[in-house]
């Protein structure tokens, strides 16, 4: 049993903080400065609010990073400024190499160190089908804390790297295919054959790509800088960067729908012809 901290409980974040309460003696979290929509999460998730990142991070054991790939090192760089020398967890969409930039300053504090890829929506519901994969030597401390959760936390190595390494690969086609198509599709009307694409397509598949655009970008915002990593994998692997570096620009460019997510392909289109 343990007593975990939690930064932040954006929409990932607190499913994953809620499913650690099913064997941490205590989940918490730090309201100062968060959004309402935070606050509401953190109830949801049964968090416990400690209201600082210091108070939080001096009563925890385990701390897990949730958070947008662009705040991973300020997160790692505040917990560690305040002393923790427990197990820090990297959930975050970031290249193998940036993992491990991090685990060392981790490691330098005389902190433990475990890498983590989520993959799948919020994982309220077992029915979601959300994995959480680790590695590194004590991944499977974290492993156990989602015993029994809505969470599939499994351990992929003792490596540090591979957690995040296998969550690139996925994400490179999963979300890199959604730029693909949403790109496609924004040549083809303004080329003035969109209606023509669509008869090639067929009916069943068109359907899916428009539902399948329109709900990518609700979190485009975020995944502009995911595709980023995922660039920054391929290169270190040998390969060229230049798929994903595009499909982050198209990401990019429908971040204007954070707020207000697209109903449908045509205020997609709209934004980007």
């Amino acid at each position: 049993m343990n007593i975990v901290g939690l930064i932040h409980p954006g929409a990932m974040g607190a499913s994953v903080g809620s499913a650690a309460t099913h064997n941490a003696n205590d989940v918490l979290w730090a309201s100062h400065g968060r959004s309402p929509e935070s606050k509401a999460r953190a109830k949801r998730g049964n968090l416990k609010d400690c209201e600082t990142v210091a108070r939080m991070v001096k009563q925890s054991e385990i701390i897990l990073s949730v958070c947008p790939p662009h705040a991973a090192e300020d997160v790692a760089n505040e917990v560690m400024e305040n002393g923790f020398k427990g197990i820090f967890v990297e959930g975050n969409a970031i290249s193998p190499a940036r993992t491990r930039e991090i685990a060392l300053k981790v490691q330098k504090n005389s902190a433990t160190f475990v890498d983590g890829g989520i993959i799948g929506g919020p994982a309220w519901e077992a029915s979601a089908g959300t994995n959480f994969y680790l590695s590194g030597p004590e991944a499977q401390t974290i492993c156990d804390i989602f015993r029994g959760s809505p969470l599939n936390a499994c351990v992929v190595s003792n490596e540090i790297g591979s957690a995040s390494a296998l969550k690139m690969v996925f994400a490179a086609y999963t979300k890199g295919t959604t730029a693909l198509l949403t790109t496609i599709l924004a040549v083809a009307k303004k080329e003035g054959v969109l209606a023509n694409l669509e008869n090639q397509w067929g009916e069943a598949f068109t359907d899916r790509t428009y539902s399948q655009v329109a709900r990518s970008t609700a979190k485009a915002w975020r995944f502009e800088g995911e595709m980023r990593e995922i660039a920054a994998t391929f290169e270190s692997a040998g390969f060229s960067g230049g798929f994903h570096e595009a499909a982050a620009d198209i990401f990019s460019r429908l971040g204007v729908f954070k707020e207000t997510p697209a109903q449908t392909i045509g205020e997609v289109l709209e934004e980007l012809v």
